[in-house]
């Protein structure tokens, strides 16, 4: 696909990989809108990159992901690209029973939901385009779970064959579909603080490096770092990166 002359959305496009793309996308002359919950975070985007324009959306809840979409159709008409990037991570103890999982914002809504509901409802606005595209961004993790995060391990795994179907049912139109495969990001706050720094870690600009190059060559489900390996691997290979990664 083409990656200059288009207008994007990016979710969750204040902070980690999602900035990252923002950043990448508006200096390559693309028309930018990012749009997540925390204002401050928004502010600071826009004060870095003044070109981006900014929403404050809560994509957990409906009607806001409904409210954000009236205001891309009616200030945005020419949207061609969305990225559905949001997502949290959780560490949750289901040994322990229910509390943890009930404690705070629920994973599913956030991470496979909203990807979902706003792939559906952008695909009209999307499909009389010459060129458009849907990214939704998965994990490593929905290829090799980490135990310790299993309601988010589950909900990549759901992306992956949710973007794989999705992909299916809009080949013969003009919507490429894209999955971004991310290994850990160290410099992301997807448990609400920068991850550690890791061997197996990359930071958000080098995702966002591989992302335009494989969005560049149409190349359909971008990885990069460890996560590379896992899309790839052999059930046995995978198995035993199970193993690997859940006993460091």
């Amino acid at each position: 696909m083409k990656i200059s002359g288009n207008t994007i959305l990016v979710t969750g496009g204040g902070t980690g990989i999602g900035y990252a793309l923002a950043e990448k996308f508006a200096g390559l002359g693309n028309e930018v809108i990012i749009c997540g919950r925390r204002e401050n975070k928004l502010e600071e985007a826009k004060a870095r990159i003044p070109a981006l324009h900014t929403i404050k959306c809560d994509i957990s809840k409906d009607a806001e992901r409904q409210e954000l979409c009236k205001q891309i159709a009616a200030n945005f008409s020419g949207i061609n690209v969305l990225v559905n990037n949001a997502g949290i991570q959780r560490r949750i103890d289901l040994s322990r029973g229910a509390d943890e999982l009930l404690s705070n914002e629920d994973e599913i809504e956030i991470n496979l939901r909203s990807q979902i509901y706003l792939a559906a409802r952008f695909v009209p606005m999307l499909i009389d385009k010459d060129e458009s595209a849907i990214i939704n961004v998965s994990s490593g993790l929905g290829f090799v779970p980490i135990a310790a995060f299993p309601v988010y391990s589950a909900t990549k795994a759901a992306i992956h064959s949710f973007t794989k179907s999705l992909r299916q049912q809009l080949k013969d139109t003009r919507i490429k579909v894209f999955e971004v495969i991310p290994p850990g990001v160290y410099d992301t706050e997807l448990k609400g603080k920068p991850m550690p720094k890791s061997d197996w870690s990359i930071s958000a600009k080098e995702m966002a490096d591989a992302v335009l190059e494989g969005l560049g060559n149409d190349q359909y489900e971008i990885a990069a770092g460890t996560a590379r390996g896992w899309v790839n691997a052999s059930r046995n290979e995978l198995d035993k990166a199970f193993e690997n990664t859940n006993n460091r």
